[in-house]
């Protein structure tokens, strides 16, 4: 019993010597940084890496689906049909019936007769030559031309009223020269339908030379 107490106590003493021993080392390892460097050889070093955040732009809302008109129904309107009642009384309508012959219109008057008209011709006989109104400058310089001449012609063969110049031969002095002669000219009358009258026609005066 005596060895069994004697034992037991030098356990004690011993895990008391080793408590303290612990101690010692701790606050030793406290005092010289040795449980700081024991610290960071045991935890290694956090290594942080910054990953951007990428941001997503949102995408625009789809277009709103088009907004389809719906066409008017028509409707047509209705078909009214009104009977309105015909007033014998007061009708302005023809209603007699009669066998008597209806008259027939007289014919269209025939149109009337062409007249035969016949122009005046010059009456050679009894007309001076031209050569008698030649102008002698327009002579001298051997001009010639043709000028035509409108006129009127009386029922006696005679030159009514002035003669004009219808188409001019390029030369004033041989032109008044065919007025001056058309004037003393005379005619075989014009006719309608063989009874002589007044009558205007145009005709040709020619300036020759035939020396």
């Amino acid at each position: 019993m005596a060895a069994y107490v004697q034992h037991n106590n030098s356990r004690r003493a011993t895990v008391l010597v080793v408590i303290i021993a612990f101690h010692l080392l701790l606050l030793y390892g406290l005092v010289t940084g040795l449980a700081r460097k024991v610290v960071e050889v045991v935890a290694a070093p956090l290594v942080t890496d910054l990953i951007e955040e990428v941001q997503q732009e949102d995408a625009p809302p789809p277009p709103p689906p088009p907004q389809m008109e719906r066409p008017p129904v028509e409707v047509p309107p209705p078909e009214v049909s009104i009977d309105i009642p015909m007033d014998t009384a007061t009708t302005t309508a023809i209603s007699d019936v009669t066998d008597r012959p209806v008259p027939v219109a007289p014919p269209p008057p025939p149109p009337p007769a062409p007249v035969n008209r016949v122009a005046p011709k010059l009456d050679v006989k009894r007309s001076p030559p031209t050569d008698d109104f030649y102008p002698p400058s327009a002579r001298r310089a051997e001009i010639e031309g043709v000028t035509t001449v409108r006129a009127c012609v009386s029922p006696d063969g005679r030159t009514s009223g002035e003669a004009t110049v219808s188409k001019s031969s390029g030369n004033t002095s041989l032109d008044e020269a065919a007025t001056k002669w058309a004037k003393r000219a005379r005619w075989s009358a014009g006719t309608e339908d063989g009874k002589p009258v007044e009558m205007c026609s145009q005709f040709n005066v020619r300036f020759k030379l035939t020396d």
